[in-house]
């Protein structure tokens, strides 16, 4: 079974509207990015690499169709749908914070959801051994009612809930490595104890009032839920440390049918809306880890979705370096960057000061 990769093309072309001054574009006029942070280009330019590097020869390339109605009213309700549709038929608009969009703009996340769907179908019916969905717009701060921080729509949370609701799978297990807070899976989930949520994360980065290590769940859900801030400056040997001392071990614990990675790369070194100092090389480790728990737990099903990551130079590498590790491909490409991130990595004063932060919270976690 091969390593599937879920893309399209349109998901590139999702764009902010007029939220920027932009020209009027619809129809066969390809936008920019219309004043977003969220630009196509770290994504585009991931795809392009894929293709110079031959790495997208090893892999099954595959498409899908918008995530259903049914399937999206799992997760939002329907005022929060039909408002999100008129606003995107009129031309577009704003419908939480921070998440312009342009006129097509539901349906464009509808098939972002969609690639998470469909790639988490592939993988629990044993057609693929893993898989990758390359969505955009980006799901993991969309609330059910509330769209927030680039995200439209829950991607990771419509597909969880479309695995479920045709009893693929019983327990899942959602790791978020994005710099930001995983805020809206935590709320999809935050009473549901059959799906655990983890976030690793910059502290007090965004949102700004959440992500907290005292944050569990609630009812069915306590327990279920945790999350791992880390302070600015944390790189490589830290990040591994999180997944070995907390990640890992919680999501052993819950024993999940199914693990899925909110895959951003914004805890990259260069990347312009995190601190941290990630290099390609810690996401290849961290996917090697999780790739081997999911081998362990629960027949290798893992799927990774494409969360943030805004740096176009860097973003294209560590995820390749995810895919190379995801695959088990033959394609090796450097990171034309790793002296120069490698030089800024933090020294052992301060790895051992985050290995302090992550004993405490391993102990008040019961891990």
């Amino acid at each position: 079974m091969a390593t599937g990769f879920f893309w399209d093309e349109r998901c590139f072309w999702h764009h902010g509207g007029d939220y920027a001054l932009t020209l009027p574009v619809g129809g066969y006029v390809q936008p920019g990015a219309g004043g977003l942070p969220d630009g196509p280009e770290t994504k585009r330019r991931l795809k392009n690499l894929m293709s110079v590097s031959g790495i997208d020869r090893e892999l099954a390339m595959r498409g899908a169709a918008e995530a259903t109605r049914d399937e999206l009213l799992r997760v939002h309700p329907a005022s929060y749908l039909e408002a999100f549709k008129e606003m995107s038929d009129a031309g577009g608009g704003e419908l939480g914070l921070r998440t312009p969009f342009g006129r097509g703009g539901y349906e464009v996340a509808a098939l972002s959801a969609g690639l998470a769907v469909e790639a988490v179908r592939a993988v629990c019916a044993g057609e693929l051994e893993n898989a990758y969905s390359l969505s955009r717009p980006p799901g993991h701060h969309c609330l059910p009612d509330w769209a927030n921080g680039f995200c439209l729509m829950a991607n990771i949370a419509i597909a969880v809930e479309a695995a479920l609701a045709e009893g693929r799978v019983g327990r899942v297990a959602v790791l978020d490595w994005d710099v930001h807070h995983g805020n809206g899976t935590e709320a999809c989930f935050w009473e549901r104890g059959e799906v655990l949520t983890v976030s690793i994360h910059q502290e007090r980065n965004y949102p700004l009032d959440t992500g907290g290590a005292e944050a569990r769940g609630a009812g069915k859900g306590e327990g279920a839920n945790l999350n791992i801030p880390l302070p600015p400056g944390v790189g490589h040997a830290g990040y591994l440390a999180a997944m070995e001392r907390l990640a890992l071990p919680a999501i052993r614990a819950h024993k999940p049918d199914l693990i899925i990675v909110a895959c951003g790369y914004d805890a990259g070194a260069m990347d312009p809306l995190g601190r941290m100092l990630c290099t390609a090389d810690t996401f290849g480790a961290m996917t090697a880890q999780v790739k081997a728990l999911a081998g362990e737990l629960c027949g290798g099903r893992l799927v990774m979705v494409h969360e943030g990551g805004y740096s176009e130079a860097h973003v294209p590498f560590c995820g390749h370096r995810v895919l190379e590790a995801l695959s088990g491909a033959s394609v090796h490409v450097p990171d034309p960057l790793k002296a120069t991130l490698e030089a800024r990595q933090s020294g052992a004063a301060f790895d051992a000061f985050v290995e302090g932060l992550l004993a405490e919270q391993a102990e008040a976690a019961g891990l």
